[in-house]
């Protein structure tokens, strides 16, 4: 049986709340378009973070998020393109560059690039 959570997204882009009911067995984001709200998204797989959220409560299911490395998952943040709800959420959306930069700013601008490699100033 389906089961419906209330979900409140703080569009923090737009400067707007919304409160919306989803089925456990549908996307949030999809569930979202469908009752006309307009959120952030590129994707539509779970690869980029174009719809990060960072979750202020609640639980979801994002078995596909691979755009998502654990660490930020443990930390709060979900995808809403490949999320399912497991509870009633609060979410916030997130600038896509900033969850880039959390999840690969470690890898890049290291060191100084010579000969066409990079190296650590270590």
């Amino acid at each position: 049986m389906t089961q419906y959570y209330q979900i409140r997204i703080n569009h923090r882009q737009e400067g707007k709340h919304y409160t919306l009911e989803v089925p456990d067995d549908h996307y949030i984001l999809h569930s979202a378009e469908d009752q006309g709200y307009e959120l952030p998204f590129s994707c539509r797989n779970g690869a980029c973070t174009a719809c990060a959220v960072r979750i202020v409560s609640g639980e979801v299911y994002q078995p596909e998020a691979v755009g998502l490395s654990p660490e930020l998952k443990e930390r709060g943040y979900a995808l809403l393109c490949v999320s399912y709800a497991r509870s009633d959420l609060e979410v916030e959306t997130q600038d896509e560059d900033e969850v880039y930069e959390l999840q690969f700013g470690r890898y890049f601008g290291r060191g100084k690039k010579r000969l066409g490699i990079f190296m650590d100033d270590d």
